[in-house]
């Protein structure tokens, strides 16, 4: 009965157990399935993102529709997993080996071998899979999977997987190397359209800077007006000079609205003169300068016994609209709206591709009123004109003596090559540039230019520079400034002086040789980068400064930051 018993607990313990066996086997199978089901799900994934790579790959077709097969049978064959292992790591290897394609047609290398051997591979690693003996056995087939075949599908697979990493580790620096130069090629551009963006913006600003009074000039000004009202007994007119009228001694033109510029001209002169008492200065400023030119030149008065004129433009009378022509056209609507309207149109750049403003100064009686020299100096023989930018170096009396060759104007040319040429200046689209004047004649510089006054009155060139200034109204024949007009009115009239006389461009090129500036008579400043102003070149700044009165009161007061 015991043993009955026992047995009997035995037996009940056995049917527990193998319950209990069965529920953890259920439990076992089920979660078998549900691992199987999140296998199928993740390589349909894959298998979903590498065709997006690569639509055309019969290789991944099948595999996605072998794992469509799997999913929907559920079946855990060791076999199939094992099948879907070796799939994903040929679509994967597929997928990189066309990457690199891709990378070789990108830098051009379509004709290189590397580009070749890429194409060549990844349609081997599609090709596989199609074979017959594979494409029925593997993946067509519903029954078991013979182990046979796939160990030879899984050969070749690693066989062409090693193919694949030998290629890529040889090109692979390559790439990377090219992938760098595009990278660096992307980064200069870039950096170039910034510089382009910045130097546009440094001209406008360099422009504003330039054609703008800098305060310490309207400072000197306000001084020196201030001087006057306060004793005005000190700065009366004084009668006219005989020597203002004498041709024999050598008369110079100067015609500005800046005081300190135009002292700079008549200090360096009188300097470097070897007789300066047989030197006189004619200036010419507009009113509201007029006053300030006349104290300095009362407060300080000249070296050497040189005599100075300074004199209004307004004082003289016959300059009217009725016969000056750009004092008529800046009457006109078509000229004021062209001048004073703030409009993109209204930009355009100058002889040197420096982007400007049609400033009315370049309309200005001042800046023309070089063109009628015979009528202002009547009783002159000649006259050198110097702009209020320039530096006088040396003696220029032997400029009065020189044999002009019955030439009107000496001016120094400044062509070479094909720049500064007339057509750079005159549009030879019109015709009547076109049938008048030669594209490829020499351009000369104003700023340093002696005249032949008798020559001028005789030939009447003044009435020639009305002619085609009033041809000029529509500013369809040049634009902007004095040069065009002069050189047409100077055409074929210009002498050419030796390089020597006259340097220029000390206000916007830096590499102008210091021997060539040390060699010549008269240097310019021409440009935007004016010696007064704080944006001049640091390097030719001390060419214009040694001139300047700096034990002046005014200018000390007025901060000139010499």
């Amino acid at each position: 009965m015991a043993v009955g018993v026992r047995t009997g607990r035995g037996g009940g313990g056995s049917v527990f157990s193998s319950a209990l066996r069965n529920f953890f086997s259920y439990r076992i199978f089920v979660s078998a399935m549900f691992t199987l089901l999140f296998l199928a799900t993740a390589s349909i994934l894959f298998s979903s993102h590498h065709a997006h790579f690569s639509e055309n790959s019969k290789m991944q077709t099948t595999g996605r529709a072998y794992m469509h097969r799997t999913f929907l049978t559920l079946k855990s064959d060791p076999l199939k997993t094992r099948l879907e292992l070796i799939h994903k790591q040929a679509s994967d290897y597929i997928v990189l080996v066309n990457a690199y394609a891709a990378y070789a047609r990108k830098f051009k290398l379509e004709i290189s071998k590397q580009l070749k051997m890429f194409e060549d591979l990844a349609q081997n690693f599609s090709d596989l899979g199609m074979k017959p003996a594979y494409h029925d056995a593997l993946f067509e087939t519903d029954g078991p999977l013979d182990e046979e075949v796939l160990r030879q599908f899984e050969k070749e697979v690693k066989d062409k997987v090693k193919v694949a990493r030998l290629m890529i580790a040889e090109t692979k620096e390559s790439y990377d190397n090219q992938l760098k130069i595009q990278k660096l090629k992307d980064t200069v551009f870039a950096v170039q359209e910034l510089l382009i963006k910045a130097k546009k913006n440094g001209a406008f600003a360099s422009l504003i800077a330039a054609k703008s009074t800098p305060k310490s000039l309207h400072c000197l000004d306000m001084r020196l007006m201030g001087e006057q009202i306060a004793s005005p007994e000190k700065y009366r007119d004084e009668e006219p000079k005989p020597e203002f009228e004498d041709p024999s001694l050598y008369h110079y033109a100067i015609f500005s609205d800046n005081v300190i510029a135009v002292s700079v001209v008549v200090n360096s002169a009188v300097k470097n003169a070897e007789e300066p008492w047989k030197h006189v200065f004619h200036i010419v400023t507009d009113k509201m300068n007029l006053a300030a030119m006349k104290v300095w030149f009362k407060m300080r008065p000249v070296e050497g016994g040189a005599f100075v004129e300074v004199k209004a433009v307004e004082e003289y009378t016959f300059l009217n609209s009725s016969y000056v022509p750009v004092l008529r056209q800046l009457e006109s609507a078509n000229m004021q709206k062209l001048y004073f309207k703030n409009e993109p149109e209204n930009t355009t750049k100058d002889a040197n591709n420096n982007l400007t403003f049609r400033n009315p100064n370049y309309m200005s009686l001042l800046n023309h009123l070089r063109f009628y020299l015979p009528e202002i100096y009547p009783k002159l023989h000649r006259i050198l004109l110097l702009d209020d930018d320039v530096v006088v170096q040396k003696d220029l009396t032997a400029l009065w003596k020189l044999d002009m060759d019955g030439k009107v104007n000496g001016a120094v040319e400044t062509c070479f090559g094909s720049f500064h040429r007339y057509a750079q200046y005159l549009n030879f689209s019109h015709p009547l540039i076109r049938d008048k004047f030669n594209p490829k004649a020499c351009a000369w510089a104003f700023g340093m230019n002696i005249f032949d006054l008798d020559a001028w009155r005789r030939e009447r060139l003044t009435d020639r520079y009305h002619y085609w200034q009033d041809l000029n109204e529509d500013q369809t024949l040049w634009q902007l400034g004095t040069l065009p007009p002069g050189l047409i009115t100077f055409y074929s009239r210009t002498k050419s002086l030796d390089k020597k006389w006259h340097v220029l461009g000390l206000g916007y090129n830096p590499s102008i040789s210091m021997d060539d500036i040390s060699n010549a008579a008269v240097i310019h400043f021409n440009g935007n980068m004016k010696p007064w102003l704080d944006i001049a070149m640091n390097q030719f700044k001390h060419l214009w400064t040694k001139y300047v009165d700096s034990e002046m009161e005014f200018v000390q007061m007025c901060n000139f930051g010499l």
